[in-house]
């Protein structure tokens, strides 16, 4: 990387190899799933191909993540090693700070309904506790997310097909109002065991 703050400072370094515009959206699509170069290019709107290649590559340099074969014939993907998924924890406190910015909607901004996984997880663990496992699914847009909750913790991820509790659909504003306690599930549409869709989002 040829740009450094020249501080000896741990924020200092770490800034110096994820704080580059894009970095740490790339590392966002990555801790949701490998994925391939046009994956990111399609999870990333606004990312010229050039510049994502470029961010790749330092991303690459500096041991956050590395390629490896998909599976599918000889394609590469690009997943995190385990030294970059260390970046979740820092990623989902900043995506719990950021609940007063997110208040106002998504306005003109892009949105993509995958971008929840991450934000349901950071803003649902440690928030809620359960007496008995639930799984709710929740609808946005055309794509349906699972969100199971356990005594040992939350996961988030896409819908598997299996049973589920309930099912909650809603836009993607109000899911975020939801898993960051400000909203309440009255008004919006619940199919199946209302009271379990209320135990994980702690209502």
């Amino acid at each position: 990387m040829s740009r450094s703050y020249g501080q000896f400072c741990g924020l200092a370094r770490a800034l110096d190899v994820v704080g580059d515009r894009w970095n740490l959206l790339i590392v966002r699509q990555l801790l949701v799933a490998p994925a391939r170069y046009r994956e990111l290019l399609d999870g990333l709107p606004g990312v010229a191909t050039n510049l994502l290649a470029d961010r790749l590559r330092d991303l690459e340099t500096a041991g956050v993540i590395e390629r490896r074969l998909t599976g599918e014939g000889n394609a590469v993907g690009y997943a995190l090693t385990p030294w970059g998924a260390g970046l979740r924890e820092p990623i989902e406190s900043l995506i719990r700070w950021s609940t007063p910015l997110m208040v106002r909607g998504p306005g003109e901004d892009d949105f993509r309904a995958e971008w929840l996984v991450l934000p349901l997880r950071a803003l649902l663990a440690g928030r809620v506790t359960v007496s008995r496992s639930s799984t709710v699914v929740i609808a946005v847009d055309d794509r349906h997310f699972q969100v199971r909750a356990t005594s040992s913790g939350i996961e988030v991820g896409s819908h598997d097909g299996g049973d589920s509790d309930a099912v909650v659909r809603a836009d993607a504003a109000t899911v975020l109002g939801l898993a960051a306690g400000v909203l309440t599930l009255d008004g919006v549409d619940v199919e199946g065991d209302e009271a379990a869709a209320r135990a994980v989002f702690g209502a």
